[in-house]
């Protein structure tokens, strides 16, 4: 098991009781332990019987004694260097229905992949055979013995295995290197979530192999990471629009004055999309494809020209059953995102009616805050304008908007302890 070190002259700072006189092997300036730890524990410090000079060749064995220092005198020494990042990345996670996002304490955004798990069922037991994007491919395109879900429906667990699988595959993929310590894992949750749905994501992240998992209001984490000065004494609302559900909050002095999550998103808006091309146009096609038209010529609005861009889309026709291509404008788009663009705004105008005053006048002047991949839907930001009369913006990397807050609320855990729950 190797362990980085610092070095502070001849003494070396470790986090671990090791046993006296255990043999280990100096090599690419990494300490090799030859025998199992006895015991972890913090800052204890050994040191090696000779000065560490250059005739210390990698490969070369000595031996480690404890030192007589004083733990206090070692603190000093080695000044406010904590070790337990050594051993250990603590990380962010936006657990989303569409997409799962994992940020590394020090590190950012390092992992971006889709929420899908691909396993093979065999005498009732379930393989896992694909997480991510290489599951993503198989979405819809599976045989009989091979499934391919997604664990995650309207932002919260829908399958408790499975879901677990898929946070244990993202945990390893991001810690590449053995550690001693298990992760602290920070979570964020939709404001609605019910304490049992709550429960389920705490417990799949322990299960997963975190040693501690808090959970973060998602409305809270959009605003984090999209800069806004939400410890500040003033008013400030944010809509972070998700693949399972919309959250629209205002926050003051660090939380949440109002929320309100509705089940609308990406997801809803791709059923819409399937729902109109089967009714108006007798073609069914799968969530892929919606997926790609949504993103493609998706719009909240209706063209200036009444028709706008086009393109051509393939499914199976309902009356004679035989695969056929046709065209969709982004009229036709628009005119099926209606519903859901309609529902989101509602949303945003009850939140707006139940604003205190006071903090209903910052919100003219600052305006609104769009978050999430829903954010990137052309015109909706416009709509909503429309509707509230408010200037309405997007924020930078709306996508990854969530996931950056909950990482900096892992960074900046003592301010922010009051957003983040340990115990329910």
């Amino acid at each position: 098991m190797a362990i980085s070190v610092l070095k502070y002259d001849c003494v070396i700072y470790f986090n671990a009781i090791l046993r006296c006189n255990m043999l280990v092997n100096i090599k690419h300036g990494k300490i090799t332990l030859m025998t199992k730890l006895a015991r972890i524990l913090t800052n204890d410090l050994f040191y090696l019987p000779a000065p560490v000079r250059i005739h210390y060749e990698k490969g070369d064995f000595v031996r480690l004694k404890r030192t007589s220092i004083k733990r206090n005198k070692a603190k000093q020494m080695v000044g406010l260097a904590s070790l337990t990042g050594l051993f250990s990345a603590d990380m962010a996670i936006d657990l989303g229905t569409a997409n799962t996002l994992v940020y590394v304490k020090g590190r950012g955004v390092i992992l971006s992949e889709p929420s899908v798990v691909a396993y093979h069922v065999k005498d009732g037991t379930k393989k896992v055979l694909a997480v991510g994007e290489d599951a993503k491919l198989m979405l819809g395109r599976t045989p009989g013995s091979i499934e391919a879900i997604r664990p995650m429906r309207e932002g919260v667990i829908a399958d408790f295995d499975v879901a677990e699988e898929m946070i244990k595959h993202f945990i390893r993929k991001v810690h590449k290197r053995s550690t001693f310590y298990k992760p602290k894992i920070i979570v964020c949750v939709p404001h609605g979530a019910t304490p049992v749905e709550k429960r389920a994501i705490r417990q799949s992240v322990l299960s997963a192999g975190a040693r501690k998992a808090g959970l973060i209001a998602e409305p809270i984490a959009a605003a984090i990471g999209a800069g806004m000065p939400i410890t500040d004494p003033t008013g400030n609302m944010v809509v972070d629009i998700g693949g399972g559900t919309t959250e629209v909050a205002v926050l003051s002095l660090g939380d949440i004055v109002y929320a309100r999550s509705v089940r609308v998103g990406g997801d809803r808006m791709d059923e819409a999309i399937i729902s109109y091309l089967r009714r108006q146009q007798n073609l069914l096609v799968g969530e892929a494809t919606a997926e790609r038209i949504k993103t493609s010529i998706g719009t909240a609005r209706m063209p200036d020209d009444g028709r706008g861009a086009s393109m051509m889309v393939r499914g199976r026709d309902l009356l004679n059953g035989v695969p056929k291509e046709t065209e969709i404008t982004q009229a036709q788009v628009a005119e099926a995102l209606a519903e859901p663009v309609q529902q989101i705004c509602e949303a945003v105008m009850t939140a707006l009616e139940v604003t205190p005053p006071d903090l209903a006048a910052d919100i003219v002047d600052r305006g609104v805050m769009l978050t999430g991949g829903g954010a990137l839907l052309s015109d909706l930001d416009l709509a909503l304008r429309e509707q509230t009369g408010l200037a309405v913006s997007i924020a930078e990397e709306s996508l990854n908007c969530v996931a950056m807050g909950t990482g900096k609320a892992l960074e900046y855990e003592k301010q922010l302890r009051h957003a983040i729950d340990y115990d329910s």
